[in-house]
C-alpha cells in the first residue's frame, strides 16, 4: 500500500508554504500587471514627448543661428559686388574680403563642413579659397542648387554627399539661400552652408531614450535627414515606419506586437518642417516598470510575511524537535560528541529517531577513539619502518668504499666516510620522533651526501644554503634524503661530467620552501607529468621504500592538499624539486598528540 506523501512533515510544510506563496504571487500579478503597464506607458510617452520636443528645439535654435550667419553674408556688400556683372574671379578684391569672413566662420565653427557662394555662371568662393567646383558637375543638374535659385527664402536639404565641391565628399545637410542683387528680379547666385552631419548625430544621440531606443529625423517629404541605421536603410537591410510617421504628423503611436512593440513619438518643427521621431522599445521600459512595481513588491512582501508568520505558529510544535535533532547533528559534524546527545525526547516518531541517534553517536565516539589510537600506533610503526629502510646496496657499497680506501692508506677519507656513516645510522636508529628540527634533517642529508661524494669521487658536488630563521622549524622526518637519493641515481649518475646538487631553504608566503636542484640528465615534460605514477610503480617493485611518491603522500596527509612536491625539469639541463611545508606545526602536533593521549587515558 502506497503511503500518502502529504502525511510526512516535510510534505505538509512544503504544501503549506507553496500554497501561501502561490496565493501571494497570484494576488501580486493580478494587481501589478494591470496597473504597471499602463503607468509605465504613460510615463514613457510623457518622457519621450518632452525629449523629442527638446531635440526639435535644439535643432531650431541651431538652424536660426545658421540663418543669421546666412542673412549677414547674403547682404554683405562684398558678396553683392562679387556677384555683380563684370566682376572677375581672379582680380576682384571683394573675393579676398569674402574669404577672410569665410575663414573666420570655419575656424570658429567646427560644425560647419563647407561655406560658399556660387554665381549662376560658375564663379565661386569656397571655404578658405583652396577649394573649387567639381569640374565633372554641371550646376543646372544639381537639384538642391536649382531649388535654391528658385526659392523665395532659405532651403534645407535632406542629408546627402556634397559632390559639388571637388574632392570634398562629406555627408552633410545643406542650408542654402538665393542671393539677389539690387534691382534684379532673378538671383545672381546661391550662398550655402554645409552643416556637418555629425552635429545632428550628436543632438540625437545625446538625448537618449534608453536601451534599444533611438531618435531619427525626417523632412516634410519623408526623406531621412538623420537615422542611426541610415546605411542599413539605404541598402534596404532594415525598414522604418516613415509612412505612419508622415500620416500622424504629431503625437505618438505603437507599432509591432508582443516583445517587438515600439513606441513612436513625433515632434514636427514649424520652422524647418522636419519631424523628430523618438522610438522606444518596450523591452527598454523595464527600469521604469520596475520603479512602478515597487509598491506591489511591498504588498507581496507583506502577504508573504503574513504567510510565514502563520506557518511558523502552525508548525512550531512540529518543527521544534526536528530543530533539536539538527542541532545535535551539527555538533557531531564539529566533533563535539559530548554536546550532541538529545535531552528532551518527545514520545512520537521523532522521539524514536532521537533515541536511535543518541545510541549511534555514543558508538561512533567509541570507534573514533579506537581509530585514533590505532592511527597513532600505525604512524609510529610506519616512521620506524621508514627510518630502518636504508638501502642495503648503499650500505654495502659504502662499506666496500671504506675497505678500499683503508687498503689504499687513505686514512683521512676513511675517517670522514666512517664518521658520516655513523651519523647517518645514529640518526636513523635513535630518532623516533615524527617531527624533528629542520637542522637535524639537513645534517642527516649532509651525511648522506658526504658519503656519496666520496664514493663518486669527482663526479658529485653539493651545496646547502638554508635561511637561519627556519633552521629550528620542526618538519616531518625523512623527506630530504629520498629526494637527494632520487637526484643522484636518476639524474647525476647518468650524466657525463660532474654533477651538482644544490639544497636551499627559505620562507615563502609564510610557508617553508625547500628546493633540491640538480644539473643531471633532466626529464621530458611527459615524465614530469607522470612522475608520481612512475615513482609509485618503482616503489612497488622495491617492496616499499622511501621514494618521492611516499614523501609527497606523507606531506599532503600531514599538512594538507596545498603542500607537497612540485617538479620543474628540462631534458638535458636538470631538475628542481620544490618542497612546500607549513610553518608552526610543532604546536599543532603537540596539541593533537595531547588530545589523543588524553582520550586514550579516559
Amino acid at each position: 500500500m502506497k503511503a500518502n506523501p502529504f502525511k510526512t512533515i516535510k510534505a505538509s510544510l512544503m504544501m503549506c508554504f507553496s500554497a501561501l506563496i502561490l496565493l501571494a504571487l497570484v494576488i501580486f500579478y493580478q494587481i501589478s500587471l494591470q496597473y504597471t503597464e499602463k503607468a509605465v506607458l504613460e510615463n514613457s510617452i510623457d518622457y519621450s514627448v518632452k525629449l523629442v520636443n527638446q531635440v526639435n528645439s535644439d535643432i531650431d535654435f541651431y538652424i536660426n543661428y545658421m540663418l543669421n550667419i546666412s542673412a549677414m553674408m547674403i547682404l554683405d556688400d562684398d558678396i553683392q559686388d562679387y556677384l555683380s556683372e563684370g566682376a572677375k574671379l581672379e582680380e576682384t578684391e571683394d573675393r579676398e574680403r569674402i574669404l577672410t569672413q569665410f575663414r573666420t566662420v570655419i575656424e570658429t565653427r567646427d560644425d560647419i563642413a563647407n561655406i560658399a557662394v556660387i554665381s549662376r555662371d560658375g564663379k565661386s568662393v569656397i571655404n578658405r579659397g583652396n577649394d573649387r567646383i567639381n569640374p565633372n558637375v554641371e550646376l543646372e543638374n544639381v537639384e538642391w542648387f536649382q531649388d535654391a535659385l528658385n526659392a523665395q527664402g532659405y532651403l534645407l536639404s535632406s542629408s546627402h554627399v556634397q559632390y559639388v565641391i571637388d574632392n570634398n565628399y562629406k555627408w552633410v545637410v545643406t542650408l542654402s539661400h538665393p542671393v539677389y542683387l539690387d534691382g534684379k528680379a532673378e538671383p545672381a547666385g546661391v550662398f550655402f552652408i554645409d552643416l556637418n552631419y555629425r552635429l545632428l548625430r550628436d543632438l540625437c544621440e545625446n538625448n537618449s531614450l534608453g536601451q534599444n531606443s533611438y531618435v531619427f529625423i525626417v523632412d516634410d517629404q519623408g526623406r531621412i535627414i538623420y537615422h542611426p541605421k541610415q546605411q542599413l536603410l539605404l541598402r534596404n537591410l532594415t525598414t522604418e515606419k516613415i509612412d505612419e510617421v508622415m500620416r500622424r504628423g504629431e503625437g505618438y503611436f505603437i507599432a509591432g506586437e508582443g516583445k517587438e512593440r515600439q513606441l513612436y513619438t513625433i515632434s514636427k518643427s514649424e520652422q524647418t518642417g522636419w519631424s523628430v521621431v523618438g522610438v522606444v522599445s518596450f523591452s527598454s521600459l523595464m527600469p521604469l516598470q520596475n520603479e512602478t512595481k515597487l509598491m506591489y513588491l511591498l504588498l507581496a512582501a507583506g502577504l508573504i510575511l503574513f504567510g510565514i508568520l502563520f506557518a511558523m505558529v502552525l508548525t512550531g510544535a512540529i518543527t521544534k524537535p526536528i530543530g533539536e535533532l539538527c542541532d545535535a547533528m551539527r555538533q557531531v559534524e564539529r566533533g563535539n560528541f559530548e554536546k550532541a546527545s538529545i535531552k528532551n525526547i518527545p514520545g512520537n516518531e521523532i522521539g524514536v529517531l532521537g533515541n536511535s541517534f543518541n545510541i549511534m553517536i555514543s558508538r561512533i565516539h567509541q570507534l573514533m577513539d579506537e581509530n585514533i589510537r590505532e592511527q597513532q600506533q600505525k604512524r609510529k610503526s610506519e616512521l620506524k619502518a621508514l627510518r630502518n629502510q636504508i638501502n642495503p646496496h648503499f650500505l654495502y657499497n659504502t662499506l666496500d668504499s671504506i675497505i678500499w680506501m683503508a687498503e689504499g692508506g687513505k686514512n683521512k677519507e676513511v675517517v670522514m666516510m666512517t664518521s658520516s656513516l655513523a651519523k647517518l645510522l645514529r640518526q636513523s636508529i635513535s630518532n623516533e620522533e615524527e617531527m624533528i628540527p629542520l637542522w637535524k634533517e639537513i645534517e642527516y642529508t649532509k651525511s648522506y651526501l658526504t658519503i656519496q661524494k666520496m664514493r663518486y669521487k669527482n663526479k658529485l658536488e653539493f651545496s646547502m644554503e638554508i635561511s637561519p630563521d627556519i633552521r629550528e622549524e620542526r618538519i616531518l622526518n625523512l623527506i630530504l634524503q629520498p629526494i637527494v637519493e632520487n637526484a643522484i641515481y636518476h639524474g647525476i649518475k647518468n650524466k657525463a661530467g660532474k654533477g651538482l646538487i644544490q639544497i636551499t631553504g627559505r620562507i615563502q608566503e609564510d610557508d617553508i620552501l625547500l628546493e633540491v636542484a640538480d644539473n643531471g640528465v633532466g626529464m621530458t615534460q611527459d615524465m614530469v607529468q607522470h612522475i608520481f605514477d612512475m615513482s609509485r610503480e618503482y616503489e612497488k617493485k622495491k617492496n616499499g621504500g622511501v621514494g618521492i611518491y611516499n614523501v609527497h603522500l606523507r606531506i599532503r596527509l600531514y599538512y594538507g592538499e596545498k603542500y607537497g612536491l612540485t617538479f620543474l625539469s628540462k631534458e638535458g639541463e636538470g631538475t628542481v624539486v620544490k618542497i612546500r611545508l607549513a610553518r608552526y606545526m610543532q604546536e599543532r602536533t603537540e596539541g593533537r598528540r595531547w588530545e589523543h593521549e588524553a582520550s586514550g587515558k579516559k
